[in-house]
């Protein structure tokens, strides 16, 4: 398939349904409000035999302040889109029966978390399951005989004694709680000592079978795995699921392992990648039942170390790693319909690419690299992908063998768009650090006057191994900052992710180092190249090792910008080691722990340079933010206010490391907005 460079091919097809729609009489640059009137695809399932396809649409519900999810349902061809669900409450998770008559899903509209299921011919929904805990990550056996699902357990009781257990908390008026291990907090939540544990029963009915009881592990993984970490063997007989049995190691390891457990629960799970001792995950069987498949890391400690394809002949024979040289960490993989090739998804050069390899001679072949790939489904005579970019919300499409790109199925937000005028979107290449290449993209306010000068708001990217991949984002969009009369210029810097695991791994114990000479490098190199940006005006902003790097540029770069934006950023990054949870994270970064290493922490730590600041910021922080605990922020505020900066601090009392509610959001944008437009001054675009 061909390549198409700078403006990607989602860009041309965002182009393209604008004209045909006509211009619109309220057309407009792009808000903050337009964010919540997209229709957000999720889940994307094929019918058995090919002909449907089954995926969630999540919708903002401002006046009950969160997303709602219904189940949609098209033919291959993207014909007569429809909801298939429109309960009030979420429906969410859809899988196929074997004979593609029905759609078994999660739903909500019983109270709790429970399996359902419709006929795809339409009719009333019918409970399956009625337990006493709330269900997550639901899959059907291969025959459809019987279906897993997850629930969170207190260890050696079943789902009726979990549930009398909780009930005995909440009814007690003392509220202390007892830890005697980490974690005692993850992420967004405090630990309450259940675990998430993988279930089975048959679809006619019956007692669910914790299949993991006594293991002091989690399946999936927490906070961020799905049903991808378990697959049923392709006899049914039994399923392969990832865990972690790190004991009083947890906060501290990334041992996570695959273990097979028998369907009826006859005997323990048994490990089956003992002698790795880093992260294994995502199984996969191949269609002629010959192989498993599953990603695999190498160094232990390392949450960004490569993930590499392995296959294993099933079920006891040897592993081999597919491909070792491909330097790319695939996030997703899943196999042709002859058993031929694995596809993979994964970060490549500034988007997220969908590959195959060859199982039999290793090579890798690029199917797709423009925007990102969210998403994959299998079926004999093409693939089904969710695809984004920087100028259109997902949608479904189709890549067929004959076709020269990927063939749109659905179009949900397509007239929402026709009245929405993007920014241009570019990649460029400039030299950074070390006199490496790094990538970087800038976006132009829409309807842009070349003879004119705008101010530029940079943003900086979380990880640091992450990556402004080129995809549509609901917390940091470019988009939203173009419309507003802003350039945005996005920088990968060493670290980032999808240029090579030698570049990923760069920006250990280097945290203030390369990233901010490429940052510096980056902005002299789009101002030369975009004679509109002014670049005497310029704002910077950045979350979580974003957040950082703002802290690192008020005390190491304090004369460039206008102001900042600084979201969950970390002032202290040696007291960051003791009230974070993640414990693998900083000590892999900082080479150990503070009283072992403590130059490294003291190295990069912003909270040795506070006499340097004098940059008006922003400071946003959610107090149920465990990953960098709010008090950074408020640490960040108080230097801030005692050395008289302007700053003003945004504290939301319920969200955590993300804002995710959708009225949170709205004043999260307003109020950046409103500070950007204080020290900055756009130059808002004629329509």
């Amino acid at each position: 398939m061909h390549r198409i460079t700078l403006i990607t091919y989602l860009t041309i097809l965002a182009l393209s349904n604008w004209l045909q729609a006509g211009v619109s009489s309220d057309l407009h640059p792009f808000t903050p409000e337009d964010l919540f009137s997209f229709k957000r695809i999720g889940q994307i399932r094929v019918s058995p035999d090919g002909g449907l396809i089954a995926f969630e649409v999540r919708t903002v519900d401002m006046e009950a302040n969160r997303l709602r999810a219904d189940l949609w349902v098209t033919d291959r061809l993207g014909n007569d889109p429809r909801p298939l669900t429109t309960h009030p409450e979420d429906d969410i998770c859809p899988q196929w029966d074997p004979n593609g008559k029905q759609v078994w899903f999660l739903s909500k509209r019983s109270g709790s978390w429970q399996v359902w299921s419709i006929a795809i011919d339409g009719g009333q929904a019918r409970q399956r399951t009625d337990l006493p805990l709330d269900l997550a990550n639901l899959k059907l056996s291969p025959a459809g005989t019987h279906i897993a699902f997850t629930a969170e357990v207190f260890l050696d009781t079943d789902m009726a004694q979990t549930r009398q257990q909780l009930d005995l908390v909440a009814g007690q008026k003392a509220t202390g709680r007892i830890y005697d291990r980490l974690f005692i907090r993850h992420w967004d939540r405090w630990s309450d000592g259940r675990r998430s544990h993988l279930f089975l029963m048959p679809t006619d009915g019956g007692q669910p079978i914790d299949l993991m009881k006594g293991m002091d592990g989690d399946c999936p993984s927490v906070p961020f795995g799905g049903p991808e970490e378990f697959a049923f063997t392709p006899d049914g007989k039994a399923i392969v699921f990832t865990a972690r049995l790190a004991g009083r190691a947890e906060a501290w390891s990334t041992d996570y392992d695959l273990f097979i457990v028998p369907v009826d629960g006859s005997s323990m799970p048994r490990c089956l990648t003992p002698d790795n001792p880093a992260w294994d995950t995502h199984p996969v069987f191949s269609p002629d039942g010959r192989y498993l498949a599953y990603l695999a890391m190498a160094r232990p400690g390392y949450e960004s170390d490569r993930f590499r394809i392995v296959i294993r002949q099933w079920p006891d024979g040897p592993a081999r790693i597919l491909a070792p040289d491909w330097d790319r960490s695939p996030s997703a993989i899943a196999w042709s319909k002859d058993s031929a090739l694995i596809y993979a998804i994964a970060p490549h050069l500034g988007q997220q690419g969908l590959f195959s390899v060859d199982i039999r001679t290793g090579v890798v072949k690029t199917i797709w690299a423009n925007g990102s790939v969210e998403g994959l489904e299998v079926t004999s005579d093409g693939l089904f992908i969710g695809l984004s970019s920087f100028c259109q919300p997902t949608e479904i499409y189709q890549l067929r063998p004959d076709a020269r790109g990927p063939q749109r199925i659905t179009d949900l937000n397509g007239q929402m768009l026709a009245r929405i005028r993007m920014g241009a979107v570019e990649q460029f290449t400039f030299e950074g650090a070390d006199g490496d290449q790094v990538y970087a993209y800038i976006v132009s306010p829409p309807n842009l006057d070349p003879n004119a000068r705008y101010p530029l708001v940079m943003l900086i990217h979380g990880g640091p191994q992450g990556s402004f991949s080129n995809n549509f984002h609901y917390r940091w969009n470019p988009q939203i900052y173009a419309g507003a009369g802003y350039g945005v210029l996005m920088v990968d810097f060493h670290g980032s992710v999808g240029y090579g695991q030698a570049f990923t791994d760069s920006v250990r114990t280097d945290w203030g180092g390369r990233p901010l000479l490429d940052l510096k490098l980056g902005l002299a190199a789009a101002i030369r190249r975009y004679r509109w940006i002014d670049g005497r005006d310029v704002a910077a902003l950045g979350a979580s090792y974003g957040g950082y790097m703002i802290n690192w540029i008020a005390g190491n770069w304090p004369d460039r910008f206008r102001c900042l934006v600084n979201h969950a950023g970390s002032l202290d990054e040696r007291i960051g080691y003791f009230d974070t949870e993640e414990l693998w994270f900083p000590e892999w970064e900082y080479a150990g722990q503070p009283w072992t290493n403590p130059q490294t922490y003291e190295q990069f730590n912003p909270i040795n340079y506070v006499a340097n600041f004098r940059t008006p910021m922003l400071v946003i922080h959610g107090e149920g933010d465990y990953r960098v605990p709010y008090t950074q922020g408020i640490a960040t505020f108080t230097a801030l206010q005692r050395l008289g900066i302007p700053s003003k601090f945004l504290c939301f009392p319920d969200e955590g490391h993300w804002v995710l509610k959708p009225h949170n959001s709205l004043q999260w944008h307003r109020t950046v907005l409103a500070w950007l437009a204080q020290w900055l001054a756009p130059n808002m675009p004629a329509l």
